[in-house]
């Protein structure tokens, strides 16, 4: 379980990014989160995953206290959540294989490991025929299916999606936010952030909503409101 303890994070004195927020997320929910640019969605997950501290509070996964967690240490964390960004961040010299496999090389994986499983988790995005492109000979699309596949090699728990759609055309974004729900069917947790209406409105999951780094509506089978 994933739970926000009186979180908040404040830049200045003129902007506070999160307010006192309390969130429990269960194992195996598909959450979305949902507010206009500046609602404080990416900063709900980049603290998850210790890019950013809180100000105030504390967040725990899985009864762990993540902000105490020592730096040294962030790499377990993070092969427990998988992140997933609207701008890919792929290595533009390497293959989609081995843009995959460099997350497990991260991880301290063996060989034999890599071997197996980097196959596997292409074919379950559906590029086991692209395995050998570069990303400059992939489409949107295609490149954040490699970026889903990498963030989801090393078994994480967790998948983090910010707005993982935001550079895609409607027929990718669908197919993007498909396989999203096929990982969520498969046991992982996925949070999703995102401003697109149609796609919240699809999901018919969970919806939280933040407005100025506040929690405004909490919906278990949830519409965008905002």
């Amino acid at each position: 379980m994933i739970y926000f303890e009186n979180i908040s994070k404040v830049y200045n004195s003129h902007s506070a990014a999160l307010k006192n927020v309390n969130l429990r997320i269960q194992p195996k929910e598909f959450v979305s989160l949902v507010g206009s640019s500046g609602a404080g969605k990416t900063t709900l997950l980049k603290l998850l995953i210790r890019e950013e501290e809180p100000t105030e509070g504390k967040i725990f996964l899985d009864g762990v206290d993540v902000t105490a967690i020592d730096r040294k240490n962030l790499h377990h964390l993070r092969r427990r959540v998988g992140v997933v960004f609207q701008d890919y961040k792929l290595l533009p010299a390497k293959t989609a294989s081995e843009n995959v496999a460099f997350a497990m090389e991260a991880a301290g994986r063996h060989d034999a490991e890599i071997e197996e499983d980097v196959p596997q988790v292409l074919e379950l995005v559906g590029l086991g025929d692209k395995a050998q492109n570069f990303p400059h000979q992939l489409s949107g699309g295609e490149k954040q299916r490699v970026a889903i596949a990498r963030a989801l090699v090393n078994r994480p728990d967790v998948i983090l999606a910010d707005e993982p759609a935001a550079n895609l055309d409607p027929i990718n974004t669908w197919e993007i936010i498909k396989l999203l729900q096929k990982i969520n069917d498969l046991g992982t947790t996925v949070v999703l952030a995102t401003h697109d209406k149609e796609i919240i409105n699809s999901i018919d999951k969970r919806v939280i909503t933040l407005d100025k780094g506040e929690i405004i509506n909490d919906q278990e089978r949830g519409k965008y409101l905002v």
